[in-house]
């Protein structure tokens, strides 16, 4: 019986990874030269950057190859975390707006700005 001492993948895949890592990166710097702005910029840096992410946490670290149980345990967490940054995001929405509309009243009353 032989021993397996690791899974070993062709060089043709990190090639094309490697390939696809430049194109990628190729697009997120065209955003800056042809100057894209607003919301339109940001949405399109953000998608090159989580797609090159996930380019190399797939390919680099293994994990297209990995059980699923280690990929639970590697990307739940931050998928939390987002979510928790999220809510968090929301409920200091809310916070600034109470303040706003208290101290606006405050300042109403005392005649004092």
């Amino acid at each position: 019986m032989a021993t397996a001492e690791g899974q070993q993948h062709p060089i043709s895949v990190y090639f094309w990874v490697w390939g696809l890592l430049f194109v990628l990166s190729l697009f997120s710097y065209m955003v800056d030269y042809l100057q894209f702005q607003g919301m339109l910029r940001w949405t399109l840096i953000i998608i090159f950057m989580l797609l090159k992410a996930g380019l190399i946490v797939s390919i680099f670290m293994h994990m297209v190859w990995e059980r699923l149980a280690l990929m639970y345990a590697i990307l739940l967490p931050p998928l939390l975390l987002l979510v928790f940054v999220g809510i968090a995001a929301g409920e200091s929405d809310y916070t600034f707006l109470t303040r706003l509309a208290f101290f606006d009243e405050v300042t109403e009353f005392t005649g004092h700005h």
